[in-house]
């Protein structure tokens, strides 16, 4: 496969999955209710911890149900930086700083994930949950970047 498919694949599965995980912020109360559904018949930790979190988010919604409209904008961020990527999809040399943004944006989950949600609460297992969209996005990106270094050199070398 060229390198501009490989990378302009791989870009188009990080930007879906992008606006895919940031849609799911708007339907939160529908969401963790199904997580809560689906963890029950297996019990333990996050099974209580899904319950526990869909009744939070339940009595938000019936009582302060303008606080979703934060988690609205938390989707609308994720589709904004998912088309920051079209630049590197069109033209990945001259782009590939975005790639090397959106590196850096998949690291910094990680203290995000396991330094700052104990203070909310949030379950160790849960941070690992957090913590794997930054590894599993970067793997992508880190693909794409190799490729974009290679077509970088190739275009340099005279013919």
């Amino acid at each position: 496969m060229s390198d501009i498919r490989f990378i302009r694949r791989w870009l188009a599965f990080f930007m879906a999955a992008l606006i895919i995980s940031g849609l799911t912020a708007v339907p939160l109360e529908w969401l963790t209710g199904l997580l809560a559904a689906w963890t029950a018949p297996f019990g333990g930790p996050l099974s209580e911890w899904a319950m526990f979190a869909a009744e939070a988010v339940g009595h938000v919604g019936d009582t302060y149900p303008m606080l979703f409209y934060g988690t609205d904008w938390l989707a609308f961020a994720h589709i904004m930086i998912a088309l920051a990527f079209i630049g590197p999809y069109r033209d990945p040399v001259r782009n590939n700083w975005v790639v090397e943004w959106g590196l850096w944006c998949c690291l910094l989950v990680l203290p995000l994930a396991f330094l700052w949600a104990p203070y909310r609460g949030i379950p160790f297992f849960w941070r690992c949950v957090d913590a794997s969209f930054g590894v599993t996005g970067a793997l992508p990106l880190w693909l794409v970047r190799q490729r974009i270094h290679r077509m970088a050199q190739l275009s340099m070398k005279p013919a």
